[in-house]
């Protein structure tokens, strides 16, 4: 039996973020780039070149992004090093994952351009994204949603102290 509502109200923020649509305020990404990593930025870990941060939106429970601490779409104007720092970044993720919440296959990668699914379009990221037997159930199938087991701030909670460990 599907559920008639599904109730998600921390989409909201999302909605009602225009910053893609307009183009208009600060880049969400460069606004994460300072401070200490917390619970309420979702920064997990910072490198020389990107930072480790949870997706507020994520796919499913785990779902971590690596950011270039330089602001561009364009991957050839990332610094050099910033690319091995970047798969490191993604092997010490996965490593992470599978140990602290199971993860059994991973997603990695990135979306380049609107019509490439990027939803951050002027900030380069790359995705890692947990994936489990079974874990794409009827939900996204009969009602195009998805469902999360944990509260991002328990996720980070569990995950926080290991990526501090990089």
């Amino acid at each position: 039996m599907a559920a008639d509502n599904l109730w998600t109200p921390w989409r909201m923020e999302y909605i009602k973020d225009n910053r893609q649509k307009t183009g208009e305020g600060p880049c969400v990404f460069c606004e994460l780039k300072g401070g200490a990593p917390s619970p309420e930025n979702l920064v997990l870990y910072r490198g020389k070149q990107n930072y480790i941060v949870m997706n507020r939106f994520p796919y499913t429970c785990g779902h971590l992004m690596i950011v270039s601490n330089t602001h561009t779409a364009d991957l050839k104007q990332l610094p050099k090093d910033s690319y091995g720092e970047i798969l490191e970044l993604t092997v010490e993720s996965i490593a992470i994952l599978k140990e602290k919440l199971g993860a059994e296959g991973f997603n990695c990668g990135l979306n380049v351009g609107r019509i490439g699914g990027c939803g951050i379009l002027d900030h380069f990221h790359w995705h890692v994204v947990p994936r489990w037997m079974g874990d794409t159930n009827f939900m996204p199938v009969l009602s195009g949603a998805r469902t999360m087991p944990e509260y991002l701030s328990e996720t980070y909670r569990r995950l926080v102290d290991q990526f501090q460990k990089i």
